[in-house]
């Protein structure tokens, strides 16, 4: 599938396209770390990083809104990771209706192993880059995220054959 050719579009727009895609064949941020999935990964970072009480845990809900995913998916998602050992849901001392979710020591210890790669990762793209162009790639990537953020795709027009009338 390297070589797709798209009709119309300017060999500038081929060229971005052809790097984009470079990047799901990387699969650079889909890799297991520590035999644990991306998924679970983020949302130990996301428990281990509530600065107003570890010992307290994180709420579902709010946990869903970090992950941006619904609750149903962070639910299933923690089930996962409770069976595995790495997190405790507790009902919440204030409302009773509420659960909130710790990191075990052994969730700990995996969100701790997995913030060492991502660091040691991202440093050593800096240093391959350098300062000047991670800071240009930094600034890019923000553009480009603003960008397919505020583009609506609107479906085409149908075509009608025939009567020449349209609904």
């Amino acid at each position: 599938m390297e070589d797709v050719k798209f009709e119309g579009i300017s060999p500038m727009g081929e060229e971005l396209l052809r790097a984009f895609r470079l990047f799901r064949k990387a699969d650079w941020r889909q890799k297991p770390v520590a035999g644990h999935k991306p998924s679970e990964i983020m949302a130990l970072i996301c428990i281990g990083n509530q600065e107003d009480c570890k010992s307290c845990g994180i709420q579902v809900s709010e946990l869903s809104r970090m992950l941006r995913v619904t609750s149903p998916t962070v639910t299933q998602l923690i089930k996962g990771m409770e069976n595995d050992g790495l997190v405790e849901r507790n009902m919440d001392p204030s409302d009773r209706r509420a659960v909130r979710v710790t990191l075990t020591d052994k969730g700990e210890s995996i969100m701790d192993q997995s913030l060492s790669v991502f660091k040691s990762s991202f440093e050593g793209l800096v240093d391959y880059l350098g300062e000047e162009e991670s800071r240009k790639l930094a600034q890019l990537l923000g553009r480009v995220y603003e960008y397919f953020e505020e583009r609506v795709f609107e479906p085409l027009e149908p075509t009608h054959k025939g009567d020449g009338q349209h609904d």
